[in-house]
């Protein structure tokens, strides 16, 4: 008579004498490590960030007196009014004006030699190693009267151009100082797209310009847009550029800001330019993350259609 065997069931369930069956770890202690890794990085976010902007907040409603009127002023006053339109102004021209130079310079490095590539990366990142405070003296000695540019605009027959102390000169300082952070997300979204797309939609009959527009530039639109929305940002909140090289007459927010916390201790006013800066961010970075989501989903959609075609 043949022994018995042990169940299917039970045969594998076995375990060496005195060792506690393995038990999986639960999902809620893993959730509870990883919030204990956040922790620090919580604490530091909410001291250092949510706890002032409260902060500012409340002052915006309450001083000097408790309600809506400092926010009503941003709109009623004739002064805040042309100093928030010119800053936004200013942060578009510098914008479309980071993506008319970023753009090409981004898309050769993608087809230069590693040598070569690593040139233009060094050149993108020395402003980088460079201190804000020198490159703004630097572009103080150029634009000063008599200066190298003044001079080489006077060869092209455009004399007594003054940029210093004007809009335009800060606007040119603030092209120069935000163009690395065009560049860099463009050339990042860039080099993972593959040329040979362009190719297949030549061999379907498109020409190299149509190739490039209907394919290769909705794909790099995420990065056109992470490049315009950082730039868009930094530039509504830029100081110390337009404090050196701007003057009063063309002051921009963060120098109104700075005027009424440090001379007219009028904290309220300033809490809201400051909100006003903060509302107008979470805006473009919404908008920006649509436009970088459909721009990927239309480059998507013409690579299928033309492979579709073929």
């Amino acid at each position: 008579m043949p022994a018995p065997t042990a169940p299917p069931e039970t045969a594998g369930a076995a375990v060496p004498a005195g060792r506690a069956p393995a038990r999986p770890r639960p999902a809620a202690r893993r959730r509870a490590a990883a919030l204990f890794l956040l922790l620090p990085a919580l604490v530091a976010l909410g001291v250092f960030f949510v706890l002032p902007l409260l902060d500012i907040v409340m002052r915006s409603f309450t001083d000097p007196e408790p309600g809506a009127g400092n926010y009503l002023s941003l709109f009623t006053d004739g002064y805040t009014l042309r100093v928030l339109g010119r800053t936004l102004l200013v942060a578009l021209i510098v914008t479309v004006a980071g993506v008319l130079l970023a753009y090409p310079y981004a898309y050769m490095m993608t087809l230069a030699s590693p040598t070569t590539r690593a040139v233009m990366v060094t050149v993108v990142l020395v402003p980088f190693w460079t201190s804000m405070l020198a490159r703004n003296f630097a572009w103080m000695v150029l634009m000063q009267d008599g200066g190298v540019v003044q001079g080489l605009l006077s060869l092209v027959g455009l004399n007594g151009v003054r940029l210093l102390g004007t809009t335009t000169g800060v606007a040119v300082s603030m092209i120069q100082v935000l163009l690395p952070f065009m560049v860099l997300p463009m050339y990042s979204v860039m080099q993972q797209i593959d040329r040979r797309l362009l190719l297949a939609g030549q061999s379907l009959g498109a020409s190299r310009l149509s190739s490039f527009r209907k394919v290769y530039l909705p794909l790099s639109l995420p990065g056109i847009v992470s490049g315009a929305s950082l730039v868009f940002v930094l530039a509504l909140g830029f100081y110390v550029t337009p404090a050196l090289l701007g003057s009063p007459q063309g002051a921009l927010i963060a120098q109104v800001i700075a005027v009424r916390t440090r001379e007219l201790l009028d904290f309220g006013g300033a809490g809201a330019l400051g909100v006003f800066i903060l509302v107008v961010t979470l805006i473009s970075l919404g908008v920006s993350r649509r436009l970088a989501g459909s721009g990927a989903a239309s480059g998507a959609a013409h690579v299928m259609a033309g492979g579709g075609g073929r």
